[in-house]
């Protein structure tokens, strides 16, 4: 029986379920020619198909491994660079000509030449542009199939952005293959300034890092009394005024106005009340 592999492609770094046409072992990083659902492209081997690994595959493509990819494979991949940009240039000048409402991201050349894939941006996105003579002038200029693909502006920074505010490489770009929901919550939980500039991505959108912790400060949050809360420790009674989540600490008003931080294992009761919130999920402000 053939062997399968998980395998990323394409400028929006597609994964999906490879069989092996090759009887050989392959490795992590290892540079291949595959047959996808769209043409003949160069992919990346990431790792054996497991049953866990394909768990992790929101939307996977399928197809077959050909062979190892050659220096020459390589090369000619890299030059496609240079049509690309005559591409480019070229659906401009079509989108100028007719007046299009959108914005051409990049184009990508498949490596097997079965066709040009134009990613656009429209704003704002709900609106609907008519791009059938566009197709027409593009099949037209480079005589192959044409596929305009309409993204939003999370896959723009997935293609066009290189490093976050953090110095690394932006997570869209690296290790995330699907983009998950963030919202303000999120950042009001884990005490994150909430100046836009700073807590937004090259997306424009909240930053993705903003869910990483997210659950474990929920579930921490969960085992604290809530702010306002009346509480009975064994230093008397008191109202809780702020929560140091990760420290599982409170800060609490005494009657006779003291204000002391204590662990919140030092609660005895809530007075009148529930000793935590339950977890919860927010409602996401932006879905993809």
């Amino acid at each position: 029986m053939s062997e399968k592999y998980i395998v990323r492609h394409g400028v929006l770094r597609h994964l999906g379920e490879y069989e092996s046409l090759v009887d050989r072992p392959w490795k992590r990083g290892d540079a291949v020619v595959v047959r996808s659902p769209r043409g003949t492209e160069i992919g990346t081997i990431l790792s054996p198909a497991t049953e866990r690994t394909k768990q992790f595959l929101a939307e996977p493509t399928e197809g077959q491994i050909l062979r190892l990819a050659t220096s020459d494979d390589l090369r000619f991949q890299n030059s496609l660079r240079e049509k690309q940009d005559q591409a480019h240039e070229v659906c401009q000048r079509y989108i100028d000509q007719r007046q299009l409402q959108m914005d051409l991201v990049d184009v990508e050349h498949l490596w097997g030449g079965e066709r040009l894939v134009f990613y656009f941006l429209v704003r704002p996105p709900e609106k609907r542009v008519d791009f059938r003579e566009l197709v027409r002038d593009l099949a037209r200029e480079f005589q192959t199939r044409i596929e305009m693909r309409q993204i939003g502006v999370r896959d723009e920074a997935k293609i066009l952005a290189d490093y976050g505010d953090c110095g690394k490489p932006v997570c869209c770009n690296t290790h995330l293959a699907v983009m998950p929901p963030v919202s303000m919550r999120m950042a009001k939980l884990q005490k994150s300034t909430l100046d836009p500039s700073k807590i937004s991505g090259r997306c424009g959108r909240l930053k993705c890092c903003l869910r990483y912790e997210y659950d474990v400060y929920d579930e921490l949050h969960g085992q604290l009394p809530h702010v306002g809360a009346r509480v009975l420790t064994r230093k008397g009674q008191g109202r809780v005024l702020a929560q140091e989540i990760l420290a599982q600490k409170l800060l609490v008003e005494f009657e006779d106005g003291r204000r002391v931080l204590i662990g919140a294992d030092e609660v005895l009761t809530v007075m009148g009340g529930r000793t935590a919130h339950a977890p919860s999920t927010p409602a996401p402000d932006e879905v993809e």
